[in-house]
């Protein structure tokens, strides 16, 4: 959360900036005099950066970011304050992308910060981070997701903790977890999440957009109940161009040309 919203606002198209790098979305939260605190623009532009992401074809994986000292505090408090919750923010937490998404995280990552990284499939973080969830020091509850997601990222009872103290853990503590997969020197999170994710792009996108859903819903299923689930998956990925090409690709000893169809 952040209470600190001063300076100008920026132009609600550049609350979130956007960047094709190669077939990587890098994805920046772009208020910085706010520490990257979410209101209704920065909510409205992610929806529309995780759509580009989805929706273009030679897109494969997005890194996910935040402009300035860190990743993001937060809802906006005092936009909170003013006029609700910011509008799609829901959305954003719920959905997030249908793509890998990899989070970048520098500084902080609290509250909605840390709730917004856990939309991400995977989290790079400087190893000076510190992430936490405070709601509960301001009379309010990790209402984005944290209390649903993070007692299957972390131990049970270091979740426990942070809910109930407020108190933040720091990134290497995270990173024994597992709740973060590399650390970074400071200032080098960005580079390493682009890393990762040009090595994800190597793969066939409709194959890994796959893996993601079905590792992510099929958490608390049955195996039988599992199984099913995969099974529409199956058809559309073991049936595309790309499931073609890549065998086609090996045989030829070359590099696979995904289309992503």
């Amino acid at each position: 959360m952040s209470d600190d919203a001063t300076g100008a606002a920026p132009a609600a198209e550049d609350a979130v900036l956007t960047e094709v790098r190669d077939r990587v979305l890098l994805i920046t939260l772009n208020r910085p005099q706010a520490m990257n605190a979410i209101n209704t623009d920065v909510a409205q532009g992610l929806l529309a950066a995780f759509a580009t992401l989805d929706g273009d074809d030679g897109l494969t994986a997005g890194v996910l970011t935040g402009a300035g000292r860190g990743f993001c505090a937060g809802m906006d408090l005092k936009a909170f304050a003013t006029s609700g919750p910011p509008t799609g923010l829901g959305d954003v937490f719920e959905r997030g992308s249908r793509k890998p998404l990899i989070g970048a995280i520098e500084g902080f990552a609290l509250a909605g910060g840390l709730e917004l990284a856990l939309v991400c499939d995977l989290l790079v973080a400087a190893d000076n981070v510190k992430v936490g969830i405070p709601e509960a020091g301001v009379g309010l509850f990790a209402g984005g997701g944290a209390l649903i997601r993070l007692p299957s990222r972390l131990p049970y009872a270091v979740a426990m903790e942070m809910a109930l103290t407020a108190d933040p853990i720091s990134a290497r503590q995270a990173h024994e977890y597992g709740l973060i997969a590399r650390l970074t020197e400071p200032g080098k999170a960005v580079d390493g999440a682009l890393e990762l994710a040009e090595r994800i792009a190597r793969n066939a996108p409709l194959s890994v957009a796959a893996s993601k859903t079905i590792i992510r819903a099929t958490q608390g299923m049955t195996e039988d109940e599992a199984w099913v689930f995969q099974q529409p998956l199956f058809r559309e990925v073991f049936t595309s161009e790309d499931a073609k090409e890549g065998p086609r690709a090996f045989a030829e000893k070359r590099a696979p040309r995904w289309s992503g169809k």
